[in-house]
């Protein structure tokens, strides 16, 4: 066993309760209309891919199963393009903020939220087949991430389709955070990535995979990928970020835009996996 198959979910839920994703990402009151869209804005400023991977207006009057909803964000979007939603979250406080977004942009009608543990879907959320299930940047934070996918076979019709994100182990991020963190010791990958992964230091576990490894774990529950590409490299200075100034460092500065979409393109940080729920293909 890994140490990370050993961290309690519990200590998983405190780490994402203290600091829910990207709480930050505006100063206005949290909870407000203003709040909501500045946070938007600025994730899909930083991660524009998101929205074409989720490909929010194809789901109109489709049922999605959101596993890891964080504040709210792609939920929202997904439900005021049509779709009914139902999201599974383990953090209290993330799941609290997602609500009162539903709320403020009238759609609460259109989602149904359940506070759990995502290893054990099918003990807290009623089995129902969906068209979608879709999680960004959630199930490498579980101990046991194929646990969620066994569980997520549940909710899913043949056919039907999965799209999900994980971190990227061939990834400028890791090379960055071996060279700067770990002065290019590779014996502390694993322990760097799960530290430096997130804006709040020190993540309880952060898997990271390769394409390779993510086709294999997905065809082991029933899905076959169709698509599969990286993309995002963080090219922002901190120290202005964080007061909502994107200025590059130094030496992304220099690099021509549509080199650095290549760039992103080749060493991303985010996996993404689009794959069809075909359940004979389950080995017995």
């Amino acid at each position: 066993m890994t140490d990370f198959e050993n961290v309690s979910v519990e200590r998983v839920r405190d780490y994402w309760n203290r600091r829910p994703c990207n709480i930050r990402h505006s100063e206005a009151p949290v909870g407000s209309k203003e709040y909501f869209d500045e946070v938007e804005a600025r994730k899909y400023y930083v991660e524009p891919h998101i929205p074409a991977f989720a490909d929010f207006r194809r789901w109109s009057g489709k049922k999605v199963f959101e596993i890891g909803c964080g504040i709210g964000t792609d939920t929202i979007n997904f439900a005021r393009n049509g779709a009914e939603v139902t999201v599974a979250e383990l953090s209290d406080e993330s799941l609290r903020v997602a609500e009162q977004r539903a709320e403020v942009f009238d759609v609460a009608d259109r989602v149904r939220f359940f506070n759990g543990n995502a290893e054990e879907l099918t003990s807290f959320i009623p089995v129902e087949e969906h068209d979608l299930v879709y999680s960004f940047g959630v199930i490498h934070h579980s101990p046991h991430p194929e646990r969620i996918l066994e569980q997520a076979t549940s909710y899913l019709r043949t056919g039907g389709t999965l799209k999900v994100m994980v971190y990227n182990r061939r990834s400028w991020k890791v090379l960055w955070m071996v060279l700067k963190y770990g002065r290019g010791n590779l014996r502390k990958t694993r322990k760097l990535i799960a530290e430096h992964s997130e804006a709040q230091f020190g993540s309880p576990v952060t898997y990271a995979y390769t394409r390779a490894e993510l086709t294999a774990m997905l065809a082991r529950h029933g899905f076959r990928v169709t698509e599969m590409f990286v993309d995002h490299i963080f090219p922002w200075r901190i120290k202005d970020y964080v007061k909502y100034r994107y200025v590059r460092v130094w030496y992304f500065r220099w690099i021509p835009s549509p080199l650095f979409r290549r760039f992103e393109h080749v060493l991303g940080w985010h996996l993404c996996a689009t794959a069809t729920y075909e359940p004979q293909g389950v080995d017995s």
